[in-house]
């Protein structure tokens, strides 16, 4: 075959009719979707969500952390009925550990989405209109920057009698946006430069309008990726403020409760430590990992 002839036999991609090209473009942007740190860490936040919302899935109906409990069996190691044995009160560990990545991924969930909101409206009045608005926004982030967060949120809880879920998000909330309100300005401000944006204000568009209509939603993936990254933060701060005897207290259960009870048996029932160790550790890396295959995903130059 001559070589007129192979140049003839072989397709040119600039000659491919439409539905080709939109074809290939789609094959295209599905393999960048398909990263394989992309889709494992998906798949272990996935997991663990579903865990958080139906722990019944995982340990049977009718299962809950307090239920089938010996105290006569307290500390049980790991057997083939209880796979991660038992805990100071005899109950089943395996439930436990399971139940107790409600409240973990929880708090990681929502201090991350009130963090979302919160430097999402203030960043993008810093950066749209500058001036006095940006001036007191970024001071009063300066001043939240200057305290240390696990100090400022110890402080708050210890406001609190009693210390529930809520305290914590509470607590974690109040100093886990002014990162994003940085971020969230720095991209507004690259944002309302554009052309379409001067077009739009040509038009006679309101400022909310433009606002929210066009320059939150340009400039809202690297905080929401930003976000995605402390989720696994908020569920190490609030673990280790649990553990320490300033976050949640019982009745609720929590890998920081179980971790807080296990130091005292490390010795004589060391599975009290290391399965919920492991447990959060999975979970931590998954949505650290997921956060950082995002940045990548959606800012290529940043890797």
């Amino acid at each position: 075959m001559t070589t007129a002839e192979t140049t003839a036999a072989a397709p040119d991609p600039t000659h491919l009719p439409p539905t080709e090209k939109l074809r290939g473009r789609a094959k295209a942007k599905w393999r960048s979707w398909l990263q394989p740190r992309l889709v494992i860490s998906g798949i272990i936040v996935a997991i663990m969500v579903l865990i958080a919302v139906f722990p019944q899935l995982f340990v049977g109906f009718g299962h809950g952390p307090n239920t089938h409990c010996d105290l006569l069996l307290t500390n049980e190691g790991p057997s083939a009925q209880h796979w991660f044995g038992r805990d100071t009160q005899g109950c089943d560990y395996y439930t436990q550990v399971i139940y107790g990545a409600r409240a973990a991924i929880t708090v990681g969930v929502v201090v991350s989405a009130v963090a979302f909101v919160v430097s999402a409206i203030l960043g993008a009045l810093a950066g749209y209109f500058g001036g006095w608005v940006d001036a007191v926004i970024s001071r009063v982030c300066d001043m939240a920057f200057g305290l240390p967060f696990i100090l400022a949120a110890i402080v708050v809880l210890q406001l609190f009698n009693e210390r529930n879920l809520w305290t914590v998000i509470f607590a974690l909330s109040l100093f886990s946006w002014p990162g994003g309100v940085r971020y969230m300005r720095s991209a507004v401000l690259e944002v309302k430069g554009r052309e379409f944006i001067q077009a739009t204000k040509l038009l006679g568009a309101s400022r909310t309008r433009i606002i929210s209509k066009h320059v939150v939603p340009n400039a809202i993936t690297p905080l929401l990726v930003l976000q995605t990254l402390g989720v696994g933060s908020m569920i190490s701060a609030e673990a280790g403020l649990t553990f320490i005897g300033i976050g949640l207290t019982p009745p609720a259960v929590s890998w920081g409760l179980q971790l807080a009870a296990a130091k005292d048996y490390i010795d004589e029932a060391a599975h009290l430590l290391v399965f919920p160790s492991i447990f959060l550790t999975i979970t931590v890396l998954g949505f650290v990992l997921f956060g950082e295959a995002l940045r990548d995903r959606f800012d290529p130059k940043g890797r």
